[in-house]
C-alpha cells in the first residue's frame, strides 16, 4: 500500500538532461518542499507568522530563497524574484491577498490551520481567484481536521497531500490547478505524518514550467479586477474552457488553455455581464439551437470541471514522474468486502498496519481509502475507485466536533454510497484519536469488530483523545518590551489592577487565544463588577445585621459602604476595615475576609494588539464600547514607522482612536512610552478616573519581538515627531469643566500642526476659487509641490543667466559637514568671475532629466558613513544609478570627492575610500558623458588636507572650459572663522535677539551656532528621525542642548528639584549628568529655551561659559568620606569658576530679560562690557580645568589644559596643588597631526594664589594658542609646539613668580566607590550608579521620580561625579532609615553591577550630537550585558576595567585614558583602543579599526580570558596589555600614533 502515499522510488523516475540542475537539491521537510513550490510559481507570497521576530516553518525556507536572490518561474520580468510579504497569524492575514490577487499577481499564502476558521468571510470572497493556500495542520503532533471541514463549503478546491513527495506533488498541481481553473486551491496536509520520509529531490524545473502553462499566467497577470471593498461582491465569476483537452505529449503539456482567459476578459468587460451571470445558480448554460444567432453565454466552472483539470495534471505528473495520483485513493485487494475511509494523519500508519495483517486477524484484506481531491466532493468517483464487493466502510475523522453527532466525511460518505450504484451496505463513523504504532493493532481490532456487529456503534473514539504536549509557537505572544506598558499599570494601580484577559491566566476549558479576545476579557470584566457589587451588599447587611464579635467593624464597614465607588477613598479606607475584621475573628468576618481584595475598587483593564485594529478583532472593541461600561483597554501598536508606507493599504487596519471619539462617551489617549512617559501615566490616570469606557491606545514599535529598546525608541520617535503616532487625550469629561475635549501633546507636532492649519487654510480657500488646481492643491505636500520647487527653481535661475555670454557650468554637491557645499560655491563664484553661467545647487535639489541637456557640469561630494552618499546626495545616486535612459554623450563632466585615505586602514575596506566620487565618474562615464578632467581626490591626511587634492583639480577644470588666463579677477574674501565670528560679535551678542525672534524656522544662524555655546547652549537636531523629516519635505527637528554651570558638582536638594522641574517642563524629560560634573538638557525647542535659562537662573545656577571659548565647568574631586577637606577644595573650584568668568552683559541681556527687556536676573553680577582677561576673541579654543583629591583620580587630572592634584599638609588641611598643563582628549580620526595628550607637570602652588596661576596659564594660551587651524589650537598643541620649559617660563614671567617643585601624590584609582561611606564627622554618604548620567524614567526603573522624592527631603546635598554618576552627600544617622525606604522603594539602592558596568562611561552621541559617527551612550549597555557572561565564566564578574564608549574622535567620554576604548568611525563601526592607565595616568593606543560588535566581540572574549589565566596580582587589564604584548604603551600624545596594533595598508 505504500504507493498510495507517494512514496515510490523517485530515483528511478525518468529524467532529462537539461532537468538535472535541480536533482542536486534535498528536500527534508514538506513545509519546504511547499516553501520551494509556491516561491517558484508565484508572484507574491504571504507568509503567514507566528510573530514578527519567529519565523514559520515555511518562512525560514522563503527568506532564504529570496536572500539567495532565487529566481521564479512566473515573474513577467526574467529573473525577478517573488515578493515575501511576512504577516502576523493574528492580524487578520487573509486581508492582504485581496488587493494582491486583484491586481494580477499569483499569490500563494503559507499558513498553519488556526487562521483558517477566523478568515471563513475573506475565503467566500477570494474562492473565484486563483490563490493557492498551503495549509500545515495545526497542533502539529495531533492535528485537527475540523479547520478544513468547517470551511469546506465555501467554495475552493481542496487537495490533500500525506508525505514529503506527496506534498511537493501536490503544491504543483495546487498552482497548476489554480492557473488553470481561475479557482481557489487549499492544499493540506500533516506535516507530522511525514517525519520518518527520507529526503527527496526537488521538482524538475522544466517540467513544472510546462504544468504552469506560462501563457496562461501572463494573461491573467496582463488582468486586473476594479478595486472593490472586501465587503462588497466584485461580480467575479469564473468560466470553464470551451476547448477540448490536449492529450500530453512531448510537445504540449496535456493542459487546455485555460479558463483564466474568460475569467479575465469577463472581469474586465461589463458589470452587467458578469452580474447577469452570477443570477443563475446552474453550472450549466442554457440551451441554445444550433440555428439561433444569440450567442450562448459560457459555462461556470463546475465540478467536473476541476475533476478534468486536476487529472489532466495529475496525468501529465505521472509521464514525467511516474508516479500516479487519483481523487480518491483505494488500496488493498480488489475483492476486499470492507474498508477504513480515513480522514486524518494516521492513514500512512493504517496502512502499513493492513500490509502487515496477519490471516486470522479481523482486518485481513480489507481495503483503505483516503480522499486525495476532498473538495469538490465526487461521490461517483470515489463509487468507480472502490470494488464491488465492497460491503462495509468504516469512515475514520480526525476532527473536534463538540455540536453535531454525524461527522462531515461520514455524512458525505453516506450520501456517495445510498446514491450511487455500488454494494455499500453500512457504513459507521468513528472518532479518530491520537494512534501510535503500539497502539494502531488495536485500535484495527476495535474498529472491524464494530464493524462486523451486527448493529455497528456509532461515533465510537478510537485512540486517545489527546496528543503529546508541544510548544504552541502559533499562541499568543507578548514581546518582552511590552510589559513597559503593564509595569506602569502595576505602578499606578497596585493590588488595584485587574487585567481580565492576562496572558497565562488560568480559565479552566478555554483556549488562550480564546482568553485573550476582548470579547471574553469583556465578560470576565463583566462578571468581576457584578461579583464586587454582591459584595458591596454582602459588606453593607453585615454592617446592618450586628453580627461581628466587636463592634468597631460596624462602623467602619458603614464608612467604606459609603465610598465603595470611590477608588481613591475605598482605598483609603480598606486597610483599615480588613484590620478591624482580622482582630473581630467572627464566622461574617472570616466571609468578608475570604474576598478582601474586593474592598478596593479595581480597575478593570482588557490589554490587546493592533490584531484588534483589524476586522476580525474589531468586534470586541465595540462591544465595549456600545456597553458604555466602565472597562478600560489598553491597546498596543507594534507597526514600526519605518514599514508603514509597506503596510498594504487593503489590510484597512482602523484607527481605533477615531473610531471611540466618534462614539462619544470615551476616554480616549494616544501614548508612547519611549516618548513621553509622563504623558503615559497621566492618560493613565485619566482612563482610570473615567466613568465609562476608556481606550489607551500605546505605540511599541518592533520588527522582531525581541528587538532592542534602542530599536524601539528610534521608531517611536520618529513616529511621534513626524505625526504618524501623534500624542493625545480626548475625555469628554472635560466639557462639563469647561476645559476642552481634545489635548495634543505631540509638542513638536503641535507646533508644526498650527503651520499646517494655517497653510491648508490658504489652498482651501484656492481651491475653492480655481477648482481646476484642486487636485493638484490636495496632493501630497513632499511629492508633486517638491518637484514642481526643483523646476521653478531651475527655471528662475537659467532666466537670470541669459543676459550673460560666457559657457553654462552647473555645480552640484553633496555635503554632510560643510566642506563639500563650501567648495561647490566657491567654484561657482570663481566661475561667474571668470564669465561662466554658473549654478550651484545641492545634488538632491537637481531635477535630475536636465542631465543630458547640460553642456558642463562638475560634481563635488563628500563621503559619508561607509562609502555612502551623504544625506542631500542620496536622492539624486539613487534617481541615476540603476537609470538605463540616460544619454550624457553631449555633456563634460568632472568629479572631485573629499575622504581620508587613513579612514579605511584595511586593505578589504579601501573602496570605501572616496568611493562616492569614484561612483559618480564611472557611471557618467558609462552614460558617455566627457571628462572635463580626471576625478579629483581630496585626502584629509595630505599636508593641506582635501585642499592640497583640490588646488591640483580646479585649474584643470578653468583650463578644459577655456578660462584659465583671465585677467582682473576680483580678489576673494576669506572665509569666515571662528575669529571672525567672535570678533564681530559685540561680546557674544551677535544677531541671537533676532533668531529667536524668527518664527519661521526652528534653528538660528550658523554664526549664532557659534556664539550661544558661550552662553552653555548648543543647537542640535534629532538624527534618528532626519532622514524622515528630510523626506516629508521638513526641516530636522531642531533643539537645543543646555549646559549648566556648576563648579566642583556640588547642588542643593532645592536645586535638582528645580533641574528636574525643568527637565519634565522644558525639556525631554531627561537629565544628563555629563563627564563635566554638571546637568544638561537636551530637547529643548527654540520657543522654550529662554524660559529654560530663565529658570536655571532661578535655580541660583547659569550656564554662561558652560561651553565655548572660554573656562569652563571647573570640575573638582567628589569625595565623601572627608568632607571638610573636600569644602576646602571645592571652594577652590568655585573661586577659580568665578574668576576666569566672562565678564560681558550679553548674557543678561539676551536671556534674563523679560518681555519688556526688564532685568530679572537672580544669580550672577553683570558688569560693564569690557573682557579684561579674554578681550574681544576670548581663547583660541575651549579650555578645561579639574581638580583631583588623591588617591582618588576620579576627574581624569591628566586629561584637562589645567590639572590640579591637591596636597594635604601635615595638619590635614589644604596646603597648595600640584600643576598640570596642557591635557586634552580632542583628535581627528586618522589624523596623526592631531592626538589626545596628558598633562605636564608645571611645580606646586599654594592655595591663596592658585586662581592666579590659573589665569597666567589660560593668558599664555590666549595670546599663544593657534587661532588659525582650530584642530591645533588647544593648550596641549601650544605647549608642544613650545616646549614645556618655554611655556612653564611664560607664564612665571605673567605671573612674576614661579612654580615650587611638585608634591609627592598617589593614585590608586579613577572611578567612583558605590554604595553607602561614612566621613570624618559622622555622615553618611551614597554613590548611586547612574548609567551613562542619564537621568529619566522607564517603566522598569523610575529613577528620576525616585530622586526627585529623595531631594524633596533630603537636608544635605548632591554631588555630581566626573564619571557621570551622583552622590546622596551629609545624611545624617537620623535621617537614614528615610532615606534607604526612599531608596529601596524606586530601586535605587542596587549597585550590585559588574565591574565593568561600574567602570564604564559614554558620551551622549546618537541622536543629539552632531558629531556622531556611531552611536554611545544608547549602545555601550547593550555591548557590556554581551561581555559580562564571559566575565562571569573567568571570574571577573567583579573586577574593575575602565572602559568608555564615544561617538567620534572629540572625546567627551575621556576615552584615550580607559583601559580599553571604543570611538566610533561609522554607524555600528569603532575604533578599538587597549593599554590605557588604570588611574587615568596613560593614554591607550589603537589596536583595530573600523571593527563592528561581532569583531569587538570575537577580540574581547579571549582576551578577558587570557587575562584571567595570565594577570599577575594586583595587575590591572590595561597594563596587563602592555605586559602581555596585546599593545605597545603609549608613552604621550606625540607618540599616539605610533607602532599601532593593526598595520596600515597603504594603497597598491
Amino acid at each position: 500500500m505504500s504507493f498510495l502515499f507517494g512514496k515510490a522510488d523517485s530515483s528511478a523516475t525518468p529524467k532529462s538532461e537539461s532537468d538535472m540542475a535541480t536533482q542536486n537539491i534535498q528536500i527534508r521537510t514538506p513545509e519546504e518542499a511547499v516553501a520551494r513550490i509556491a516561491y517558484l510559481a508565484s508572484d507574491v507570497i504571504v507568509s503567514v507568522q507566528p510573530s514578527q521576530g519567529q519565523d514559520s516553518e515555511f518562512s525560514s525556507h522563503l527568506k532564504r530563497y529570496a536572500a539567495r536572490r532565487d529566481p521564479g518561474l512566473v515573474a513577467k520580468t526574467e529573473g525577478s524574484i517573488p515578493e515575501i510579504q511576512s504577516v502576523r497569524h493574528n492580524t487578520d492575514p487573509l486581508l492582504s491577498v485581496f488587493a494582491l490577487i486583484r491586481s494580477g499577481r499569483l499569490t500563494a499564502v503559507t499558513t498553519t490551520s488556526s487562521i483558517l476558521l477566523p478568515s471563513i468571510a475573506h475565503l467566500y470572497k477570494l474562492a473565484n481567484y486563483p490563490v493557492v493556500i498551503h495549509v500545515s495542520l495545526y497542533p502539529a503532533n495531533f492535528p485537527d481536521y475540523s479547520a478544513i471541514t468547517a470551511i469546506r463549503n465555501s467554495g475552493w478546491t481542496f487537495i490533500q497531500s500525506e508525505s514529503l513527495q506527496e506534498a511537493q506533488d501536490m503544491a504543483i498541481t495546487a498552482h497548476a490547478l489554480a492557473v488553470r481553473s481561475g479557482k481557489g486551491v487549499i492544499h493540506f496536509f500533516d506535516p507530522s505524518a511525514c517525519s520518518n520520509d527520507k529526503p527527496i529531490v526537488a521538482e524538475d524545473a522544466s517540467s513544472f514550467r510546462d504544468l504552469l502553462n506560462l501563457d496562461d499566467v501572463r494573461r491573467y497577470q496582463a488582468s486586473s479586477v476594479s478595486e472593490t471593498g472586501i465587503y462588497a461582491d466584485d461580480g467575479r465569476v469564473v468560466y470553464a474552457s470551451e476547448q477540448p483537452e490536449r492529450r500530453p505529449s512531448a510537445a504540449t503539456n496535456g493542459l487546455a488553455d485555460s479558463t483564466i482567459l474568460g475569467a479575465a476578459s469577463k472581469a474586465a468587460s461589463s458589470e452587467g455581464s458578469d452580474k447577469s451571470s452570477q443570477q443563475s445558480n446552474s453550472s450549466a448554460p442554457p440551451s441554445v439551437s444550433s440555428a439561433t444567432t444569440i450567442e450562448a453565454s459560457p459555462p461556470l466552472v463546475t465540478s467536473e470541471d476541476i475533476y478534468k483539470y486536476a487529472t489532466s495534471i495529475w496525468t501529465q505528473l505521472k509521464a514525467a514522474t511516474g508516479r500516479t495520483y487519483n481523487a480518491f485513493e483505494w488500496s488493498g485487494p480488489a475483492t476486499a468486502d470492507k474498508a477504513i475511509f480515513v480522514f486524518g494523519s494516521d492513514a500512512g500508519l493504517f496502512a502499513e498496519a493492513l500490509d502487515a495483517a496477519k490471516p486470522d486477524d479481523i482486518y485481513a484484506k480489507a481495503g483503505l481509502i483516503t480522499a486525495r481531491l476532498y473538495r469538490p466532493w465526487l461521490g461517483s468517483k470515489l463509487l468507480e475507485v472502490i470494488p464491488k464487493s465492497l460491503k462495509r466502510i468504516a469512515v475514520l475523522e480526525q476532527i473536534s466536533r463538540k455540536t453535531t453527532k454525524w461527522g462531515p466525511l461520514l455524512i458525505d460518505v453516506l450520501t456517495s454510497v445510498k446514491t450511487g450504484f455500488g454494494g455499500v451496505e453500512i457504513v459507521v463513523g468513528h472518532q479518530l484519536g491520537y494512534i501510535t504504532p503500539d497502539t494502531v493493532d488495536q485500535a484495527l481490532r476495535g474498529i472491524f469488530q464494530n464493524l462486523a456487529s451486527e448493529k455497528p456503534l456509532q461515533n465510537l473514539e478510537v485512540g486517545k483523545t489527546s496528543g503529546p504536549e508541544e510548544v504552541k509557537s502559533y499562541g499568543l505572544e507578548k514581546p518582552k518590551l511590552e510589559t513597559a506598558y503593564t509595569k506602569i499599570l502595576d505602578q499606578l494601580f497596585g493590588n488595584r489592577v485587574y487585567i481580565a484577559n492576562a496572558l497565562g491566566a488560568k480559565n479552566a476549558g478555554v483556549s488562550s487565544t480564546i482568553a485573550a479576545s476582548p470579547e471574553f476579557g469583556f465578560g470576565s470584566l463583566l462578571a468581576r463588577k457584578e461579583h464586587r457589587q454582591r459584595f458591596v451588599k454582602q459588606a453593607k447587611q453585615a454592617a446592618s445585621t450586628g453580627s461581628f464579635i466587636t463592634e468597631a467593624p460596624v462602623n467602619w464597614l458603614a464608612k467604606w459602604a459609603a465610598s465603595a465607588e470611590d477608588a481613591k477613598k475605598a482605598g483609603e479606607i480598606a486597610d483599615d476595615v480588613i484590620a478591624r475584621l482580622e482582630t473581630d475573628g467572627s464566622q461574617i468576618a472570616r466571609d468578608l475576609l475570604s474576598s478582601k481584595g474586593l474592598f478596593r475598587k479595581e480597575s478593570l483593564w482588557l490589554v490587546g494588539s493592533d490584531a484588534w485594529s483589524y476586522d476580525l478583532g474589531n468586534s470586541g472593541v465595540h462591544h465595549v464600547l456600545a456597553s458604555g461600561e466602565n472597562v478600560n483597554m489598553l491597546i498596543i501598536d507594534s507597526t514600526p514607522y519605518s514599514e508603514r508606507a509597506a503596510a498594504d493599504a487593503e489590510r484597512r487596519k482602523k484607527d481605533i482612536g477615531l473610531y471611540a471619539m466618534n462614539f462619544g462617551n470615551a476616554y480616549v489617549a494616544s501614548t508612547a512610552v519611549y516618548s513621553s512617559y509622563t504623558q503615559v501615566l497621566q492618560a493613565m490616570l485619566e482612563a482610570d478616573q473615567f466613568n465609562g469606557p476608556s481606550v489607551v491606545l500605546a505605540y511599541l514599535p518592533y520588527f522582531g519581538e525581541n528587538d532592542s529598546p534602542l530599536t524601539v525608541l528610534q521608531e517611536t520617535k520618529k513616529a511621534v515627531d513626524l505625526g504618524y503616532w501623534p500624542l493625545y487625550r480626548w475625555n469628554p469629561e472635560n466639557e462639563n469643566k469647561g476645559e476642552p475635549n481634545f489635548s495634543l501633546d505631540s509638542e513638536r507636532v503641535k507646533n508644526e500642526l498650527k503651520d499646517f492649519l494655517a497653510r491648508d487654510n490658504k489652498l482651501t480657500q484656492l481651491m475653492r476659487r480655481e477648482p481646476v488646481f484642486a487636485a493638484s492643491l490636495s496632493q501630497d505636500f513632499g511629492t508633486e509641490v517638491r518637484a514642481q520647487q526643483k523646476r521653478k527653481a531651475r527655471d528662475a535661475y537659467n532666466q537670470l543667466l541669459e543676459g550673460l555670454f560666457g559657457a553654462p557650468l552647473t555645480v552640484l554637491f553633496a555635503s554632510d559637514n560643510g566642506n563639500a557645499q563650501s567648495l561647490a560655491k566657491r567654484l561657482g563664484t570663481r566661475g561667474r568671475a571668470r564669465g561662466l553661467k554658473t549654478v550651484v545647487m545641492a545634488m538632491e535639489d537637481y531635477p535630475v532629466e536636465d542631465l543630458p541637456k547640460e553642456e558642463n557640469i562638475v560634481l563635488i561630494t563628500s563621503t559619508a558613513g561607509q562609502g555612502e552618499f551623504p544625506q542631500n546626495g542620496k536622492p539624486f545616486w539613487d534617481a541615476i544609478k540603476d537609470n538605463t535612459d540616460l544619454d550624457l554623450a553631449s555633456v563634460n563632466y568632472s568629479v572631485f570627492g573629499l575622504g581620508d585615505k587613513h579612514y579605511w586602514p584595511r586593505k578589504e575596506d579601501r573602496v570605501y575610500y572616496n568611493k562616492p566620487a569614484k561612483d559618480l565618474d564611472r557611471l557618467f562615464a558609462n552614460f558617455g558623458g566627457k571628462r572635463l578632467s580626471e576625478v579629483g581626490l581630496g585626502d584629509d591626511q595630505d599636508p593641506d588636507g582635501y585642499q592640497t587634492g583640490y588646488a591640483l583639480w580646479e585649474p584643470q577644470i578653468w583650463q578644459a572650459l577655456g578660462v584659465a588666463n583671465v585677467e582682473g579677477l576680483p580678489e576673494e574674501p576669506a572665509p569666515l572663522t571662528n575669529e571672525d565670528i567672535k570678533l564681530a560679535s559685540n561680546y557674544l551678542r551677535g544677531t541671537i535677539v533676532e533668531g529667536l525672534n524668527d518664527p519661521t524656522t526652528g534653528a538660528i544662524s550658523a554664526s549664532d551656532q557659534q556664539l550661544t555655546k558661550f552662553h552653555g547652549t548648543y543647537m542640535q537636531d534629532d538624527r534618528d528621525i532626519r532622514d524622515d523629516r528630510k523626506a516629508q519635505g521638513l526641516e530636522p527637528a531642531y533643539s537645543f542642548m543646555i549646559r549648566c554651570r556648576l563648579p566642583g558638582g556640588v547642588s542643593t536638594p532645592k536645586q535638582w528639584v528645580q533641574m528636574d522641574d525643568i527637565s519634565n517642563s522644558l525639556g525631554n524629560e531627561t537629565m544628563k549628568l555629563t563627564t563635566r560634573q554638571t546637568f544638561q538638557f537636551h530637547g529643548v525647542v527654540k520657543g522654550k529655551l529662554k524660559p529654560a535659562m530663565q529658570a536655571i537662573n532661578r535655580a541660583l545656577m547659569t550656564t554662561i561659559a558652560a561651553c565655548g571659548d572660554v573656562n569652563r565647568n571647573v570640575m573638582c574631586s567628589s569625595l565623601p568620606t572627608q568632607s571638610d577637606y573636600h569644602k576646602q577644595v571645592w571652594a577652590c573650584s568655585k573661586k577659580i569658576s568665578d574668576h576666569l568668568l566672562p565678564s560681558t552683559t550679553a548674557y543678561h541681556e539676551i536671556w534674563l530679560t523679560d518681555d519688556n527687556n526688564e532685568k530679572t536676573q537672580v544669580a550672577g553680577n553683570a558688569v560693564q562690557d569690557f573682557e579684561p582677561l579674554y578681550g574681544p576673541t576670548y581663547l583660541p579654543r575651549k579650555f578645561k580645568i579639574t581638580i583631583a583629591i588623591p588617591p582618588h583620580n576620579d576627574t581624569d587630572v591628566y586629561a584637562h589644559d589645567i590639572g590640579l592634584i591637591s596636597i594635604k599638609g601635615d595638619d590635614g588641611q589644604l596646603v597648595g596643588f600640584n600643576v598640570l598643563a596642557g591635557g586634552g582628549m580632542g583628535a581627528t580620526h586618522n589624523n596623526k597631526k592631531t592626538y589626545p595628550q596628558t598633562g605636564r607637570m608645571m611645580g606646586f602652588v599654594k592655595t591663596d594664589e592658585i586662581h592666579i596661576a590659573c589665569e597666567k596659564i589660560m593668558l599664555v594660551q590666549r595670546d599663544h594658542g593657534d587661532r588659525k587651524n582650530r584642530k591645533h589650537a588647544r593648550l596641549k598643541y601650544t605647549i608642544d609646539d613650545l616646549g614645556v620649559d618655554v611655556f612653564r617660563s611664560k607664564v612665571e614671567a605673567l605671573w612674576g613668580k614661579s612654580f615650587e617643585p611638585e608634591r609627592p601624590f598617589h593614585f590608586k584609582s579613577n572611578i567612583d566607590t558605590f554604595g553607602w561611606q561614612k566621613d570624618e564627622n559622622g555622615l553618611n554618604h551614597f554613590t548611586f550608579f547612574i548609567e551613562n548620567g542619564r537621568i529619566e524614567n522607564t517603566a522598569d526603573f523610575q529613577m528620576k521620580t525616585g530622586l526627585r522624592e529623595i531631594a524633596k527631603v533630603h537636608k544635605g546635598e548632591f554631588r555630581l561625579t566626573g564619571n557621570q554618576h551622583l552622590i546622596l552627600s551629609n545624611v545624617a544617622d537620623e535621617d537614614l532609615p528615610q532615606m534607604k525606604e526612599l531608596m529601596k522603594k524606586y530601586k535605587l539602592d542596587n549597585v550590585q553591577f559588574s565591574g565593568l558596568r561600574l567602570s564604564s562611561s559614554a558620551c551622549v552621541a546618537f541622536p543629539t550630537c552632531g558629531l556622531a559617527m556611531a552611536e554611545s551612550e544608547r549602545y555601550l549597555p547593550e555591548l557590556i550585558s554581551k561581555l559580562e557572561g564571559c566575565l562571569e565564566e573567568n571570574g571577573l564578574g567583579k573586577e574593575s576595567i575602565v572602559m568608555r564608549m564615544t561617538g567620534c574622535p572629540n572625546g567627551c567620554a575621556r576615552p584615550w585614558l580607559a583601559e580599553v576604548a571604543f570611538v566610533g568611525k561609522a554607524y555600528g563601526a569603532y575604533n578599538m583602543y587597549l593599554g590605557g592607565g588604570y588611574h587615568g595616568q596613560r593614554l591607550n593606543k589603537l589596536y583595530r579599526s573600523s571593527i563592528k560588535e561581532d569583531e569587538i566581540l570575537a577580540i574581547m572574549k579571549p582576551l578577558l580570558k587570557r587575562y584571567a589565566l595570565e594577570r599577575e596580582e594586583g595587575e590591572h587589564f590595561g597594563d596587563f596589555c602592555i605586559r602581555a604584548g596585546v599593545i605597545v604603551a603609549t608613552k604621550g600624545g606625540q607618540d599616539f600614533h605610533d607602532n599601532v596594533a593593526e598595520e596600515d595598508f597603504e594603497d597598491e
